[in-house]
Formats: structure tokens, C-alpha cells, sequence
């Protein structure tokens, strides 16, 4: 007979029965049929509030690259290994390649003249550009050239392929819910072509998407159709930086709070996230500015997009540079102090990038904010 997994130890304690060898007796019972009984668990199935197993943690962007760098010299890119991406490992996750329970960020590397091959899944995906230029990704046909502080989301199940044209390497970052969906058995992978047509090798320099839905306000009648994840491939930084531009010289009413701009990247026919599972958005926090402290359930990923400054999640607390990325686990607070300059900073304001797992929260009624005043 296979030994039971259910192990049940009888102790005295508050809200526990008086252990006794009767109760032993039942216990084994229990173990015998598989059963647990919720008196012996339900500090950890259901704590006052939430308890992550991620820990807060910040990888610094000059170590990733240098080792992205040297991947390049040694690991090919091709059919197989598919990509060469490097994900973030958070150190309580006994070593799976997360970054939260939910999210997967990597930074992946391609060398000039490589292609990564083509391939589709149904993990939500993204590309941020924090530097760099002269890569292009190819989702369903469609081009897209990728540079510096452009977002380019791609929803589950479109087929993409990427290729280095320029005469130097490039590396960005992946986000993906890779995580959240191998834990809930939900995942789909399909290899795609092995080589693009030359028709797909040269980039316009607006891709179609960003022609039929890259202007604000305004959706191409004959293509209109709600859709999970945006048709809008890249969310270019000329509009993004503008758009914090203009809150924070609106004044404090039009921040979320003073010296702090957010803006949300959205899906032009939903009005919701820009992605089923992934909420993206972008902070600039003007220099001396210090946040209030904010929680939410769930978790999120950051990434030093420009500037510096002094980050503290729960207990951690770091100092952040242009690339660095750091992990904001569930219900832990965060609070920035922003310490940039004219001359670490385009803007003269932090920037960050962020993206969290929010919109699974929001849609089972789970989402939750507090800011500390």
C-alpha cells in the first residue's frame, strides 16, 4: 500500500482539540482516506491578509546585460531553445524561473543578422525597449520595428518571430504570465515557420497595426471587433513621454499624487488592460518627489526605465539606476523616492515601467489597494 502524503500530528494548542490517543486515532483515519481537516491549517489556507512567496529583489541591468552579452558568443538561437532569453529567478522560489508567482520577465539578447524563429503560444506577452534600436518583431505578418521606451503587447496565440537588422546586438525585456498559466494548466505552444519571406525581413517605418490603430481616440470602422488583447503592436515613447509630460505640467489635480504622473497603455477596443492577464503602465516621479507608501494584492515587476533613486518594498530597500528591475510581491508596500537628474534623466524625472498580474485579480473580484497617507 502507497503511504499517505496527509501527515497528522496531534497537539495542544489555541483552537486546537485536547490531543489525545483517540484523536491520534482519528487522525490516522484521516491520512488513510487522504483527508485534511481545516483546523490544522487554516493559518496558512487562510491568512489575515495576504502572504507571498515571492520576496522583494532587484537585479542590476549591467550584470544582466554583460551576461546576456556573453550568451550570445556561446548559445545559438534557433529551433529548440527558440529564444535567447535569461528570466528572473526570485530567490524564494526555489529557483523556477519567476520573477512573482505569476509573471516571468526576462531579458533576451539577439546578436545582428539572427532571427528568432517563429513560434505562437497562449501566454499573454510584451517587449519593452528600456535602450537600443534596429530590431523588428514579426507578429501575424505584421513588421514592427522596436526602439528605445516603445511597448509593444502581443495577446496569446499570435504567431511572431524577431530579427536583429542592425550591425550591433540588442537586448530588451520579455513579460509574460508564463507562470500563472503552467500553475492553472492552461498552456498551448506551436512552432511556426522556421524562416520569414523577404517581405517580412524589411520594416516599414510604421508598421500596419500602428496604422489602423495608432491614433488616439480613433478606430478603423472595417476593422473593429472586441478583442482580448490590443491590436495596437506598439505603444510608441514619443506618445507615452508626452503623455506624463502634459499631466505633471497640468499641476497636482491631474496626478495620482503630487510629482507623480501614471499612465496605463489600454486596449483601443475594450477601454480594459491592454492585455487579458497583464496590466502595464508608466510612472514618472519628478526629482526630490517622494511616494506614499501603496500596497496591492498581487504582484508586479518594475524596470528603471531613466533616472535614479531609492526604492523600498516591505523591508528591502535599494538604490535603482536606468535598467535596473525589482519585484513588488502581494500586499507588499512600496514607496520611491526619486533622486534624478539632467544628467541620468531625459526628462530630469524617474521613470518607471511596470507590469503586474492585476487583471486576474480585478476579474475575480480580488484586487485590492491601500495608500499609506
Amino acid at each position: 500500500m502507497t503511504e499517505s502524503p496527509v501527515k497528522l500530528t496531534a497537539e495542544d494548542g489555541p483552537d486546537q482539540p485536547p490531543a489525545t490517543p483517540e484523536l491520534e486515532d482519528l487522525y490516522r483515519g484521516f491520512e488513510k482516506e487522504l483527508l485534511v481537516p481545516l483546523w490544522t491549517r487554516i493559518g496558512d489556507l487562510m491568512p489575515q491578509q495576504p502572504v507571498s512567496k515571492a520576496q522583494p529583489h532587484r537585479w542590476e541591468w549591467k550584470h544582466l546585460v554583460e551576461l546576456a552579452a556573453r550568451s550570445g558568443e556561446l548559445v545559438p538561437v534557433g529551433r529548440g531553445g527558440e529564444r535567447r532569453a535569461i528570466a528572473l529567478a526570485n530567490p524564494s522560489l526555489g529557483g523556477r524561473p519567476y520573477a512573482t508567482p505569476t509573471l516571468w520577465a526576462a531579458i533576451q539578447y539577439l546578436m545582428p543578422g539572427e532571427d528568432a524563429p517563429e513560434h505562437r503560444h497562449t501566454q499573454n506577452a510584451f517587449r519593452f525597449v528600456v535602450e537600443g534600436s534596429g530590431v523588428w518583431t514579426v507578429v501575424e505578418g505584421d513588421a514592427v520595428p522596436m526602439r528605445r521606451g516603445d511597448f509593444l503587447p502581443q495577446a496569446g496565440m499570435n504567431w511572431h518571430a524577431h530579427h536583429n537588422a542592425a550591425e550591433q546586438p540588442m537586448a530588451w525585456i520579455d513579460g509574460l504570465d508564463i507562470p500563472f498559466q503552467y500553475d492553472v494548466e492552461s498552456q498551448f505552444f506551436d512552432f511556426g515557420r522556421a524562416v520569414l519571406p523577404d517581405a517580412e525581413r524589411t520594416t516599414p517605418a510604421r508598421s500596419r497595426s500602428e496604422r489602423l490603430w495608432g491614433h488616439p481616440g480613433l478606430v478603423p470602422v472595417s476593422q473593429f471587433k472586441v478583442s482580448a488583447g490590443s491590436p495596437l503592436l506598439c505603444y510608441r515613447w514619443a506618445d507615452t513621454d508626452a503623455a506624463l509630460t502634459d499631466q505633471l505640467e497640468l499641476g497636482d489635480s491631474y496626478t495620482v499624487e503630487p510629482g507623480h504622473a501614471v499612465v496605463r497603455y489600454t486596449n483601443p477596443t475594450t477601454a480594459g488592460d491592454v492585455l487579458p492577464t497583464i496590466r502595464v503602465q508608466f510612472h514618472r516621479i519628478a526629482k526630490g518627489v517622494e511616494t506614499a507608501p501603496r500596497r496591492e494584492t498581487g504582484s508586479s515587476v518594475y524596470q528603471v526605465f531613466d533616472g535614479a533613486g531609492r526604492v523600498t518594498v516591505g523591508d528591502f530597500s535599494w538604490s535603482v539606476q536606468r535598467g535596473d528591475l525589482f519585484v513588488v510581491p502581494s500586499w507588499m508596500p512600496l514607496a520611491v523616492v526619486s533622486e534624478a537628474s539632467g544628467s541620468d534623466s531625459d526628462s530630469g524625472a524617474l521613470d518607471l515601467f511596470q507590469f503586474s498580474d492585476a487583471p486576474i485579480f480585478s476579474k475575480l473580484n480580488l484586487f485590492r489597494e491601500e495608500v499609506a497617507r
